[in-house]
């Protein structure tokens, strides 16, 4: 593995401590790299430290890189406590450090009041104690450690103030892992090398044309052209086309559920049309299967009245988060059956399908095979007394219906006989070497995540084997060929076609976005569990019609999102589900915030109610909030609500210079769909607006009655609301209803929401602005407390 790292980068003393720590016991490869490398192919703009994994991988957290290097050392502790500290520095303690330090740098003014907070906290949390968690040293310690390190080590004034946090500082400035630490990153120059990374960081020499485009820019700005309807893909155009996994209609979504597909797939796709793409968001219900039946039974509802129903419920949850679908549809439709009909006969046609017998247990009371959720049974594993026919919900294992011991049909409670059934497969062995093919292609050429890579080689390594595309059931897309007419489209054959299909209701010309790979990008978003079928089996499927099919190029695929300490359990009432959010009080824009800060992109995450509650009230109220509102109530009440004349400072061209930074990296994250990062730009801009102001205090120059301070107070005031639009059209993927409000508040409704690389002064001078007004409220402990119990469920 490499660490990309430039000389005195106090944020790469975490991996070179956690690298020494460990006793160096992983082979790195540390490498320096200068401003002009491009370290990342995709990332132009330079943000280090950088771990690459021996699979071609980054990890861009400075404190991901952190652990990941302890825990392959066996030094790392999953204490929870350890992941508060270390969310803790990252997103507050860091996001202050960072601009204090760059601006100091610099030569500027800066606040020391602004960091007292943060060093009472931790002077608190050290008293009597040498590490912060336990009796151990952990990543909180290296991490917090090193972000300290420039601010710290040589200031005797602060030591003097904070003699917990100073004990703690010094004693671990002794430890042998930290001086060997310093020792590599600086090369021995000790804090001076990570003062001038500070200062080679913020003053590129990119900084006069960063100012000229924000003197002059806002004219040169291309306008997002005006969407059409059908959305179609245009010549000369980048066409992207999105999808997200079908949910099922007979199940209400968890938050895992909308975070995992929908609302991940919702960002990409605004942040697509904001930078003018071509976009097209296509989603729907999958509403065809045994699911359906089952559900159907329960209700005591025909399989239609069913999907009637959920896929308003659906339609209802999806609409109150704000989720932009260009068109949700479904599956049963005249549509769908037409599309999947052709498929099959063309695979038919050139011999891509098999005929092969099937156990299964036959209802002879029921007169029907029955598919594995019409069956339960004492498990042949670990003998729980319900076992589904699919799966034992005790031990968790796959298991046959026809091995369940005294199976029993779910239906009318007979005991079932073992039959043949007849049935047709899809012969992946021999559409194999086509698939491998196209799957070395777009692995290589897109983004793929590494969880989709890892299952999709999985099942290639392991060798394709024919997959069964037929079920014995009635609610399903009929089976057109002669002597399987009684039977249906297994859901897993059925459902992906859904995707064409549901286009093919929006738009008679479907296949100007599903044939035409040339001159269309497919993103496919799901969840980890969906893998195989989008990139093996529905691949094979098109693939094997020997039609011009556009194939995923990008699958994107989250880990799992757990609740608190468990599993989201519908039947037993635990966590929080789309029919429920809305009855909380609170806004959808605070839980798409939530679950977008959360997002399991590289592993499971948890939803947790006391993290909820600190993100909003810290990050949101706070951070975000807080500064959007005070820039622009100081406009309002000293400035009659109009944009004053700015004349920049070497100080404000710092502030621009290092916002610039930000928004060139978020827009080189989202572009990856890096949608977890990206997020975390938006709130260091906010960040570093907050400390522009509080740095300067408008509200202080302002009573001096002096011009040049009335000069200086516009300017620090003029740059703040500017940086509000920013952040305004940042936030639009995220929270487009709080993106809507800061607009609505600064009366730029009507300015072409087109996200640029360049930070432009899009509020000149005599810019009168709307009225200002709070974004975000206080969640209480109580309330929070209130709804954790609500949700807790049966455990």
């Amino acid at each position: 593995m490499n660490i990309f790292y430039d000389e005195g980068n106090h944020l790469a003393l975490k991996a070179a401590v956690a690298f020494h720590v460990g006793e160096s016991k992983l082979h790195v490869n540390w490498k320096t790299v200068k401003s002009s490398d491009q370290v990342a192919p995709f990332l132009k703009s330079k943000k280090l430290p950088l771990l690459q994994l021996s699979n071609g991988d980054f990890i861009f957290s400075s404190n991901e890189i952190c652990r990941y290097l302890l825990a392959n050392s066996g030094k790392d502790t999953d204490d929870a406590q350890v992941t508060v500290w270390l969310d803790w520095e990252s997103t507050q303690l860091q996001l202050v450090l960072s601009p204090y330090l760059a601006i100091s740098t610099s030569g500027s003014k800066t606040n020391p009041d602004l960091l007292k907070p943060y060093f009472d906290k931790l002077d608190q949390a050290l008293k009597g104690k040498h590490f912060l968690v336990g009796s151990d040293l952990t990543a909180a310690d290296v991490a917090i450690w090193s972000a300290l390190y420039p601010v710290f080590a040589k200031n005797s004034t602060l030591k003097s103030v904070y003699s917990n946090l100073a004990a703690w500082f010094d004693k671990l400035s002794q430890n042998s892992a930290f001086q060997s630490a310093v020792a590599k990153i600086t090369e021995n120059k000790g804090v001076s090398a990570c003062l001038q990374s500070l200062q080679a960081q913020t003053l590129t020499g990119e900084k006069d044309s960063i100012i000229d485009d924000w003197l002059h820019g806002k004219d040169k700005l291309p306008k997002n052209p005006v969407r059409e309807k059908p959305t179609l893909p245009g010549k000369d155009q980048r066409n992207v086309l999105i999808t997200s996994a079908l949910p099922y209609v007979n199940n209400v979504p968890h938050l895992g559920n909308i975070i995992g597909c929908v609302l991940s797939a919702d960002v990409y796709a605004r942040f697509c049309r904001l930078r003018g793409y071509n976009t097209l968001y296509i989603c729907g219900t999958d509403e065809y299967g045994t699911a359906t039946e089952t559900k159907a039974l329960e209700e005591k509802l025909t399989p239609q009245q069913i999907c009637d129903k959920y896929f308003k419920l659906h339609r209802d949850v999806y609409q109150w988060f704000n989720i932009g679908f260009d068109y949700f549809g479904r599956t049963t439709t005249e549509k769908q059956t037409e599309i999947a009909q052709d498929i099959f006969w063309r695979l038919h046609k050139r011999n891509f399908l098999l005929e092969d017998t099937v156990e299964q247990l036959l209802c002879e009371t029921c007169n029907r095979y029955l598919a594995d959720r019409f069956v339960e049974g004492i498990c042949p594993l670990c003998n729980y007394e319900d076992a589904r026919g699919d799966q034992c919900d005790k031990c968790g294992k796959l298991i046959n219906a026809t091995e369940l011991k005294k199976p029993r049909c779910k239906v009318c409670n007979s005991s079932p006989v073992i039959s043949s059934s007849k049935h047709l497969f899809l012969d992946l062995p021999k559409l194999q070497p086509t698939l491998e093919k196209f799957l070395d292609k777009s692995i290589n050429e897109g983004d793929w995540t590494q969880n989709a890579k890892q299952i999709t080689n999985s099942w290639i390594r392991d060798g394709l084997k024919p997959r069964c595309i037929t079920r014995d059931l009635k609610w399903g897309t009929p089976v057109p060929l002669e002597g399987f007419k009684d039977k249906v489209f297994y859901v897993w054959f059925d459902a992906p076609i859904g995707y064409p299909s549901i286009t093919a209701n929006y738009t008679d010309d479907w296949e100007k976005w599903w044939k035409n790979p040339k001159e269309v990008e497919l993103y496919n978003f799901m969840a980890k569990d969906n893998v195989p079928f989008h990139s093996v089996i529905f691949p094979c499927s098109l693939l094997g019609t020997d039609e011009d099919w556009t194939l995923v190029n990008n699958l994107i695929a989250t880990e799992y999102l757990n609740y608190e300490d468990g599993k989201f359990s519908k039947s037993r009432g635990i966590g929080v589900f789309g029919t429920d959010v809305c009855n909380t009080g609170i806004p959808p824009a605070i839980w798409r915030f939530y679950l977008l800060y959360i997002r399991p992109e590289s592993q499971d995450s948890a939803f947790s109610w006391t993290d909820f509650v600190l993100k909003n009230n810290t990050e949101l109220l706070n951070n975000l909030g807080n500064f959007v509102n005070r820039g622009l109530t100081f406009l309002e009440k000293n400035f009659d609500s109009v944009v004053p004349e700015m004349v920049l400072s070497e100080e404000d061209k710092n502030v621009i210079v290092s916002v610039t930074q930000e928004l060139k990296i978020y827009i080189e994250l989202l572009e990856k769909v890096k949608i977890r990062d990206a997020l975390r730009q938006i709130l260091s801009i906010s960040r570093i607006g907050n400390h522009h102001l509080q740095a300067n205090k408008p509200w202080d120059l302002m009573k001096t009655k002096k011009e040049e301070d009335r000069v200086k107070a516009g300017t620090v005031t003029g740059i703040a609301a500017n940086i509000s639009y920013l952040i305004s059209v940042m936030l639009h993927p995220y929270m487009p209803s709080v993106s809507q409000a800061i607009q609505e508040q600064l009366a730029a409704t009507s300015f072409s929401n087109y996200l640029s690389e360049k930070f432009v002064c899009y509020l000149q001078p005599g810019h009168k602005i709307g009225k200002p007004s709070p974004l975000f409220s206080k969640i209480e402990a109580s309330q929070a407390e209130h709804l954790k119990e609500r949700f807790a469920g049966k455990q």
